[in-house]
């Protein structure tokens, strides 16, 4: 046992530095302001009240929340069929499909998304196809369209393989017992499916909306800008006007809405655990 703990002393020391020292110096930044001398702070809660008393932030924090929903929405609308499908798949096809999911992910994030700009834009793939039709140009990227096809694109794959994790690990005989008690195939998947795979959604709405809310390179180069989200606030406050303090404001009540959602993500998936007999 004592070996082991040794063993957990790198790991806790990499905590500490990445994850706790960082968090406490947004926590410091966020209560204090610069004073007279540039080498003191003072304790305020001015950058609180000045974000949730200008109605430009907020419009920011709401527009950021509505398209984490509803690419999270997406998502599962998109994902929950797919996975059902390489879940009930043949174990070679099984194999190729989950590889055609994670290999998008082998490529950088940043480089995937530049690759939707050339897609997009006026002179691009689509509209070029939409072209030898007659069809004029239409106006793609630099739109909420573009962001959120950006987000989907980007985080869907996390959505799908919890899913997929979820019904694979379901047990079929469940299944055989609906149908010897004489359920349609419709009743199976409403009665026994969906329930069993119930923490596998709520997990993927997890790994999909947290990152969605805070996002910042995809509005900036899909929405060129010109659709600014918090993550974009946030990144302009620290890169940009150089106001640590505020930006460490707006960072922590961002990090609060964060551990709220996985709070109320957590006591879903227990809640269904317990009326699905644990099962996952």
């Amino acid at each position: 046992m004592k070996q082991f703990r040794n063993m957990a002393y790198p790991y806790v020391v990499w905590i500490a530095i990445m994850i706790v020292l960082p968090m406490l110096l947004i926590v410091m930044y966020a209560f204090t302001k610069k004073g007279n001398d540039v080498t003191t702070f003072r304790f305020t809660l001015e950058n609180f009240t000045y974000f949730f008393s200008d109605p430009i932030f907020i419009d920011v924090l709401e527009r950021s929340l509505v398209i984490a929903v509803l690419t999270t929405v997406i998502c599962i609308l998109l994902g929950y069929p797919v996975a059902y499908i390489i879940a009930n798949a043949n174990p070679k096809a099984k194999t190729m499909l989950v590889l055609l999911i994670t290999l998008p992910m082998w490529i950088n994030m940043l480089v995937r998304t530049y690759a939707w700009m050339g897609i997009l834009q006026d002179d691009g793939v689509i509209n070029g196809i939409l072209g030898y039709f007659g069809i004029a140009p239409i106006k793609m990227l630099h739109t909420s369209f573009a962001v959120v096809l950006g987000m989907v694109y980007n985080f869907i794959p996390f959505m799908i393989l919890q899913i997929y994790t979820s019904l694979t690990k379901m047990d079929k005989s469940l299944l055989d017992a609906a149908n010897d008690l004489g359920a349609n195939k419709l009743q199976r998947f409403l009665k026994v499916t969906l329930p069993l795979s119930l923490p596998g959604v709520i997990s993927g709405i997890t790994l999909v909306f947290l990152p969605a809310v805070s996002s910042f390179f995809i509005p900036k180069l899909l929405g060129g800008g010109q659709y600014v989200l918090i993550g974009n606030v946030i990144e302009s406050q620290f890169l940009t006007s150089g106001n640590w303090n505020f930006g460490s404001a707006i960072s922590l009540i961002m990090a609060i809405i964060i551990m709220l959602s996985m709070y109320i993500a957590k006591r879903v998936d227990k809640d269904t655990s317990a009326k699905t007999g644990g099962a996952k």
